[in-house]
């Protein structure tokens, strides 16, 4: 349920980022695959069918509680099974229509009880838990094991865990049997795929074999290497890994031609093209396709090289099949089938696979066959089926290529390198291609040593491209498109003018009509009207951009033909249709890194700052009105994305963009103020912009708009609340303005976790001032504080345990905490990781334990000892903040109560010199902070 979930499967890809599963044959086969693994697993495992998962798995069911018979708590329409976890957590519970499962034994209940509704639930599970490995065992120790580059037996995985990991070999056992299910689904759709696609391996070695007879050293020679990326071959001919040959792919070369630079191709049953620079085995990135299709290797290279062309010619080069006697001989190897072994028991897979791994490293006896060990970049990828070992060769790099990629890898961290191959994986680049069409920048970039905000990540999250299997897949919309495209490339002005009113009846929001425009090269022609003279052919052109961007590999596309340096050009245009459609396509390309800094260096933040003045707050609006406030709607969506970085942030200031705001910020129009909201909450985060937000009257308008029925606009609004009530005059402003009483009715939204954590992480900046808790508890907010400790977020946990700390400060506070349940929830977050939680909680406990109650709860709970041992947290501030709440959690222990009530004056002086003793630690970690 790995790889099989990525690569095989096949996902639609929806507007909000999260896909669905297609409904296809492989599709329909790998669930009832996984449906019949999960039917079996308590019969054939019942140990592992009792562990319980790291974090619940979770879904939209159909089922509801009269589908729930014996061993389960029926409650009106919630449902909790009698098993519990040993937190006393049920091991499934059914909110409608959200169930929670947290073992594989209730899973396999709840798939018999939905009886014929058992695929749609097992689909459902998946498409709502994309990595479920990760939730059943998890990250930590799911990464542990996927590093490991060899068979290891059982003995050698619970001992590389059992230090780290609770139950590590029950962890290690299930963990095995998953990957070996992955692997039976993986061996399977390849199987099927075989069965469909009749992959023409032969003819490719033949052809490459013929190549390389022309690569020999003298004037005569027309290629300087042919090689493959990859010496491993499978039985079916194929050297693509299984995930690509689901694709129709067989194997990928790197030739060297004489005259130009080096090309990189893949070889699949529908033709050969360049790929996107597959350099050596078990890459993850790269695979895209970034040319045209092309009937064979000759001709490919013809295109690329005129000196092959030139010599081809004149050699008279045939393709044709090699003679048996010059055929390559490939080594005997177990056929990919094989990894689909039916399971086994505990110990004979313990058994086996010792075994294995003990063969794999005795050295071969002269003259016996020849042994292979899995190759580790298979082994990654989760595919344990022997291969040959690659020969040690690996392309040639520059020096400053070396040093480069070294670098990298010294300052990425594991999940930074994982995310950084996944996105180039990802992301096509047809800036790449040689073309005369695509326009190149007029000037050189600017150099500029940017440091964009820390709290951004590099680059976004991307979802896997999905493609069909083979051409014949492709709906007809594709090459309907694609004709289209080469009618834009050839015509006159009007003709170009009409294919482009032709081309926006298509739905250009769905993938396949994005990417065809892509693959024929669409986005070359596009980006080029661009600098016509010709009005229509911009509208045109920019209507289709604006909406083919929400595509992550598109947006990278343009960015690397230059196409966003025509589109900030095009800010400055006098035609205010135009202006509107440039600034919303910034908007959708600039949500990564590389995309915002452009934006800078082109000078479109002071533009897209030009477009917001307008008047929008206007009665009665003529067209033209109209028209400014549209342009200003557009140029604050694209200030949004830009203002994801630090450097843009201060453009935006210098530009004058903050009055600017403040002003569209009075308008009553909801699809003006979300973006600009949006913006504000972004930029708040620096301290000019918080101070310019309280000075400019700001406050009030985001108070009023608190009370919205618009979520979306409610969040950014409470967000910036929590941004900038860090200053006791912007808290004291919010009371001023009624602003408390909405927070505290936005926390009746738990569903909306987004909104959530902003109400909460306003309301708690807003209670470090006395007179605001008071107000907070006219409307009861810390009963509802406390109900908001158990089953939320770590986002949420922080402002709402934050704000209880500050709560406490109030003496009567404290005895509310207890009666609400609060002193348990409290103790019990104190085992939890999350640095920024562990503050905040040692904080909020130590208040409470200057109440004898309390106290006495917090005993009773094992409190003390757990406060005490985050003396040894690898952080300052934890450290520092449980120091501090060990001073009255000591104090008003019960044992140094009555030792300092002792008539002993030696045992007084010790109590007290223990509470003196942590008292100086704390402030020696407060001021070790302040100094550095």
């Amino acid at each position: 349920m790995g790889l099989s979930l990525t690569r095989a499967a096949q996902w639609t890809t929806a507007s909000s980022g999260t896909g669905k599963l297609e409904v296809t044959p492989m599709n329909e086969s790998l669930l009832k695959e996984i449906l019949h693994f999960v039917e079996q697993f308590t019969s054939q495992h019942p140990q592992e069918a009792e562990h319980v998962f790291e974090e619940p798995l979770q879904w939209s069911t159909t089922l509801v509680a009269s589908n729930f018979k014996t061993d389960y708590d029926i409650s009106d329409s919630d449902v909790q099974s009698h098993e519990k976890d040993s937190g006393g957590h049920p091991l499934l519970q059914l909110s409608p229509p959200t169930v929670y499962v947290r073992s594989f034994s209730q899973l396999s209940k709840l798939v018999h009880l939905a009886d014929d509704k058992k695929l749609e639930e097992v689909r459902k599970c998946l498409e709502e838990n994309r990595e479920p490995m990760v939730k059943i065992l998890g990250q930590s120790f799911v990464s542990i094991l996927e590093k490991e580059d060899d068979l290891t037996d059982v003995i050698r995985l619970v001992d590389k865990v059992k230090d780290h990991i609770k139950d590590s070999e029950v962890k290690v056992k299930l963990f095995l049997l998953l990957q070996n299910m992955d692997n039976q689904l993986l061996s399977k759709c390849l199987k099927e795929v075989n069965g469909q696609v009749s992959l023409d391996c032969t003819a490719v070695t033949n052809e490459v074999e013929l190549l390389k007879r022309f690569c020999s050293e003298g004037e005569k020679r027309v290629l300087k290497s042919v090689r493959y990326t990859s010496d491993y071959e499978f039985s079916n001919g194929c050297r693509a890994p299984p995930w690509r040959q689901v694709h129709g792919e067989i194997c990928y070369l790197v030739i060297e031609p004489c005259d130009t630079e080096t090309v990189y191709i893949t070889c699949s049953n529908a033709g050969v093209f360049l790929n996107g620079c597959i350099k050596q085995e078990g890459e993850e990135s790269g695979y895209e396709r970034t040319s045209d299709m092309y009937k064979d290797l000759v001709t490919l290279l013809k295109s690329r090289s005129p000196h092959f062309a030139e010599n081809i010619n004149e050699q008279n080069f045939a393709v044709q099949k090699l003679p048996s006697t010059q055929r390559i001989q490939h080594v005997e190897l177990v056929d990919v089938e094989e990894l689909g072994q039916p399971q086994r028991s505990h110990e004979q897979q313990e058994k086996n696979v010792h075994e294995e791994a003990r063969q794999q490293h005795t050295p071969n006896k002269a003259g016996g066959k020849k042994k292979y060990e899995p190759c580790p970049r298979w082994k990654n990828l989760g595919l344990m089926s022997p291969c040959g070992k690659a020969e040690e060769k690996k392309p040639s790099k520059s020096s400053g290529e070396e040093k480069s990629g070294e670098i990298k890898k010294k300052k990425l961290g594991p999940r930074a390198k994982s995310k950084m191959k996944a996105e180039l994986s990802m992301s096509s680049l047809p800036g790449r291609l040689s073309s005369q069409k695509v326009k190149t920048p007029t000037g050189a970039m600017p150099v500029d040593t940017f440091s964009e905000s820390s709290s951004e990540s590099e680059e976004e999250e991307e979802q896997p491209e999905r493609r069909p299997e083979s051409n014949t897949d492709l709906p007809s919309e594709y090459w309907q498109i694609q004709k289209l495209v080469k009618y834009l490339k050839g015509g006159d002005q009007t003709a170009t003018v009409l294919t482009l009113c032709a081309m926006m009846d298509f739905n250009l929001m769905q993938e396949t009509c994005q990417l065809a425009i892509r693959d024929v090269g669409g986005l070359e022609v596009l980006i080029n009207l661009l600098d016509t003279d010709e009005v229509k052919c911009k509208i045109g052109s920019l209507k289709i951009l604006r909406k083919i961007s929400h595509n992550v590999q598109i947006r990278r596309a343009i960015v690397d033909m230059g196409g966003l340096q025509s589109i900030v050009k095009i800010l400055d245009s006098p035609v205010k249709d135009l202006k509107a459609l440039a600034a919303e396509t910034v908007a959708n390309v600039a949500r990564f890194c590389r995309a915002r800094r452009n934006v800078r260096q082109y000078g479109g933040i002071k533009k897209l700052v030009k477009l917001l003045d307008c008047v929008p707050n206007l009665a009665n609006l003529t067209a033209n009105q109209e028209k400014d406030v549209e342009v200003a709607r557009c140029g604050a969506l694209a200030l949004w994305s830009c203002s994801k970085s630090t450097k843009n942030k201060e453009a935006i200031r210098k530009a004058g963009g903050i009055p600017l705001l403040g002003r569209l910020l009075k308008s009553p129009h909801e699809n003006m103020l979300i973006p600009v909201v949006g913006t504000l909450q972004e930029c708040a985060s620096e301290e000019s912009y918080r101070i310019a937000i309280q000075t400019e009257g700001m406050i009030k308008d985001l108070v009023k708009n608190l009370s919205s029925d618009n979520d979306e606009l409610q969040m950014h609004c409470a967000s910036a609340i929590f941004k900038c009530a860090e200053d006791k005059q912007t808290r004291d402003l919010v009371r001023k303005y009624k602003g408390l009483q909405p927070l505290v009715s936005l926390l009746s939204k738990a569903d909306n976790k987004q909104l959530l954590a902003a109400a909460t992480g306003a309301i708690w900046k807003c209670s470090i001032s006395m007179e605001n808790v008071a107000k907070f508890q006219e409307y009861k907010a810390l009963e509802t504080l406390v109900g908001l400790l158990t089953d939320q977020p770590e986002e949420v946990l922080v402002n709402v345990v934050g704000a209880l700390g500050d709560f406490a400060q109030i003496p009567a506070n404290k005895a509310i905490i207890r009666k609400s349940g609060g002193i348990k929830s409290l103790v019990n977050l104190l085992t939890g990781t999350n640095q920024a939680l562990l503050v905040n909680v040692t904080k909020a406990v130590g208040a409470c334990a200057t109440d004898m109650d309390n106290m006495a709860i917090i005993d009773q709970l094992d409190g003390v000892r757990l406060v005490w041992s985050l003396l040894k947290n690898p952080s300052a501030d934890v450290q520092s903040s449980a120091a501090w709440a060990l001073c009255p959690c000591i104090q008003n222990a019960k044992p140094l109560i009555h030792i300092m009530g002792s008539d002993d004056e030696t045992l007084q002086e010790a109590a007290a010199g223990c509470v003196r003793n942590i008292r100086q630690l704390a402030l020696a970690n407060r001021k070790a902070q302040l100094f550095y």
